[in-house]
């Protein structure tokens, strides 16, 4: 079983400009599970999901089907990495409390992940994944400019996956026992840099510079730099949580 890398050759960017998840939505996780003793976060990229569940659970396995992500992420006591597939995890039956998944299912062999899921999880256990669509600027012209780019300098670019982030998983089989979640959000106050770093890890971003040989954030951010006001601006992105309980 192969997987989509569309992201170990910018790992490094990837840490480096990928926002971090609120700590809120941890300490919620934490609450749904009868226990904490190992969780296991499931294409984990560089750890950011990882070492945050970390301060609630006394072991978390994080892994990634690619050795160039896990290679960005920081050490950890609690935190143990591990290459292999979300199908095929190397984890012990019926040993884990909490499996989560972060901006990642979409690109799942969802029917083999979910058998995984299944055979790995303690009877009760807590199951939970998310994703952030398109951030918002809290200035309405530099918005514009980000839609624009999302909505049509890219538009032939994002793959099919996509359409399902942009949804929030609604339309994605969930053989669990749902959970009502809480709203949760992602805050930033980035630089014009940041923002562009952020943009530049967008797989669709990537895919337009394979085609035509040129990076189209150069003239967004000329677009954008005209209109960007201060050093940092309010950004935000929504978080939509599918959460549930596996039966016992």
């Amino acid at each position: 079983m192969t997987f989509k890398d569309y992201f170990s050759r910018h790992a490094a960017a990837y840490a480096a400009y990928r926002p971090h998840y609120p700590v809120a939505l941890f300490e919620w996780l934490a609450q749904q599970c009868d226990r904490c003793d190992l969780a296991w976060d499931c294409a984990t990229g560089n750890g950011q999901a990882a070492i945050a569940l970390a301060d609630y659970f006394d072991q978390v396995i994080a892994t990634d089907a690619s050795a160039d992500q896990l290679r960005q992420a920081p050490p950890h006591a609690r935190v143990t990495y591990q290459v292999a597939l979300a199908e095929d995890s190397g984890l012990a039956a019926q040993s884990v409390d909490l499996i989560t998944v972060a901006q990642a299912i979409h690109w799942f062999n969802l029917a083999a992940f979910y058998r995984e899921v299944y055979r790995v999880i303690k009877p009760g256990g807590s199951f939970a994944i998310w994703c952030y669509g398109r951030p918002t600027l809290a200035a309405a012209k530099l918005d514009h400019h980000l839609e624009n780019y999302y909505s049509n300098t890219l538009d032939d670019f994002w793959t099919p996956e996509r359409r399902l982030v942009e949804i929030g998983y609604r339309s994605l089989d969930f053989p669990f026992t749902e959970l009502t979640t809480p709203a949760h959000l992602i805050q930033v106050h980035w630089t014009l840099d940041e923002l562009m770093g952020y943009l530049f890890t967008w797989s669709a971003t990537q895919r337009y510079i394979a085609a035509h040989n040129v990076n189209p954030l150069d003239e967004l951010s000329d677009c954008i730099r005209s209109d960007w006001e201060g050093d940092r601006s309010a950004i935000v992105f929504p978080i939509t949580v599918r959460a549930g309980k596996v039966s016992g």
